[in-house]
């Protein structure tokens, strides 16, 4: 099964439009959402603070890939589905 990691904020109106908009592919696409807030861990700060939110798809046998960060990006989601 395909699992997302969403990299958010608890105060990012942007992390919550992406969720919406990505949970609204699940009448496509079997798969699960972490929802992880970066403020949480210092490194994740380090990695993800000013692109939040970032999205991470992992398929069963592939290294995680960036999907995007700040909006869903249709074409690449469609493009991660596909692949």
């Amino acid at each position: 099964m395909i699992a997302f990691t969403l990299y958010s904020r608890s105060y990012c109106h942007l992390c919550d439009d992406m969720l919406e908009q990505l949970r609204a592919y699940t009448a496509d696409c079997q798969f699960s959402v972490e929802v992880i807030d970066v403020d949480t861990d210092a490194e994740l700060v380090h990695l993800y603070d000013e692109l939040v939110p970032v999205l991470i798809g992992k398929k069963p046998g592939h290294p995680p890939q960036e999907i995007c960060h700040y909006f869903l990006d249709q074409n690449a989601l469609k493009a991660f589905f596909q692949a």
